[in-house]
């Protein structure tokens, strides 16, 4: 005998087979739309560790909680720890107003243990992907205004950086690769905001890195760029050349005379 439709058994197989439909679809979905990260094992974990007890533990504590030297590591992310160890900046040869960017004393390998091991501390931006640094299909325009609104203020309309307050120093951006550009934006290094992908979603932070790249090989077919610094340098340059050639003349004139 055939069960009736509204039988409580269909009625219960029918909710099951919906719950279970959902679930295997919000699964699929969650899973594609998660950021993709890079595999680390425990071996590189252990490894990270024992780096990090080593050279950093004195200034951030053996479980990174921070010191009275240093910052608390939990929760920083693998992309913080990558950036500031990749461009030498840390370990930091001591306080302060900013460490400086200096030759790395890590290599790649130890690096991207060092960066493992932080992870594990707490949840915080990981090192970007291939995927997230194709800057192929980005626009240049829309890098070029998003610069000038976000970036231009502490670094300067070309990139070559600037002075902040309190003795601090906005760097030049004009050896800075990609994924540097990218973990600083998402880890916001020292005077630096942090920009998540809610204030600069990832294809702003494409364009924006395109245009960088697009001012590091930028030419000046019309002379000398004098640093791309504007009118303050070039009208220093008039008065000290110009200046200094009139004073010039007007010597030699002088001295002709007599």
């Amino acid at each position: 005998m055939a069960l009736s439709r509204r039988h409580p058994a269909v009625l219960a197989t029918v909710i099951g087979v919906a719950l279970g439909t959902m679930g295997i679809a919000y699964a699929a979905v969650d899973s594609s739309t998660k950021p993709k990260t890079t595999l680390v094992s425990q071996t590189q974990v252990e490894e990270g560790k024992a780096l990090f007890i080593e050279g950093c533990s004195s200034c951030h504590g053996l479980a990174g909680q921070g010191t009275s030297d240093g910052p608390s590591l939990i929760g920083v992310g693998a992309a913080s720890v990558d950036f500031q160890v990749s461009t030498g900046r840390m370990p930091g040869v001591g306080p302060g107003i900013q460490a400086p960017k200096k030759k790395a004393i890590y290599n790649e390998t130890e690096i991207a243990a060092l960066a493992a091991y932080v992870a594990t501390l707490g949840p915080g931006p990981a090192i970007p992907t291939a995927e997230l640094l194709d800057t192929s299909g980005a626009e240049l325009a829309l890098g070029g205004e998003l610069f000038r609104t976000n970036c231009a203020q502490c670094h300067g309309v070309s990139g070559r950086g600037g002075a902040l307050s309190e003795g601090g120093v906005a760097p030049s951006l004009m050896d800075s690769d990609a994924k540097n550009i990218y973990q600083a934006m998402i880890s916001g290094p020292q005077n630096m905001p942090v920009f998540s992908d809610t204030t600069l979603p990832v294809e702003d932070k494409q364009a924006i890195i395109a245009y960088i790249e697009q001012l590091q090989k930028g030419e000046n077919p019309g002379g000398n760029g004098l640093g791309r610094l504007g009118p303050v340098t070039e009208g220093l340059f008039i008065w000290v050349v110009g200046l200094g050639a009139l004073l010039a003349v007007a010597i030699w004139i002088g001295a002709k005379a007599k």
